[in-house]
């Protein structure tokens, strides 16, 4: 299994706010371009993703599972955490505006670091580096 194609999803799971926030219009709402690239350990090096916040609420269109959880503070602190079976990410960061950036580190089954960046506005979708396919492999 790779690691960096649910990468995504957790960013997404990190825009998830409380129950009493969720209905309500959110400064974070809107389009987000993702990128999520890895400085230490034997992930992949980097993908981006279109992620959509809503009322709050991100999603993320991938066919993978996760087990998600996570939020942004009213200050646009982010604090997530995703998993799939034996492998966890942990994110945090800060949205501000139409930007956002933070870190992540992985834990598990294989071993990785690294940071992510945010744009709202974007539409792209899920892009992968050279060589690489939908599945995560190909290179590194």
């Amino acid at each position: 299994m790779r690691v960096m194609p649910w990468l995504g999803a957790a960013f997404a799971a990190s825009c998830l706010l409380p129950p009493q926030a969720q209905a309500q219009t959110n400064r974070f709402d809107g389009n987000w371009s993702v990128e999520v690239v890895t400085e230490q350990g034997a992930c992949d090096r980097a993908y981006r993703y279109a992620v959509i916040v809503q009322n709050g609420r991100a999603r993320y269109g991938g066919p993978e599972n996760f087990n998600v959880n996570g939020q942004v503070s009213p200050n646009g602190s982010v604090s997530a955490s995703i998993s799939r079976g034996q492998d966890r990410a942990n994110v945090s960061g800060r949205l501000s505006g139409a930007t956002g950036r933070g870190t992540w580190s992985t834990s598990g089954g294989r071993v990785c670091s690294g940071y992510w960046s945010a744009e709202k506005g974007g539409d792209e979708t899920v892009s992968f580096p050279a060589g690489a396919s939908a599945e995560g492999k190909g290179t590194q």
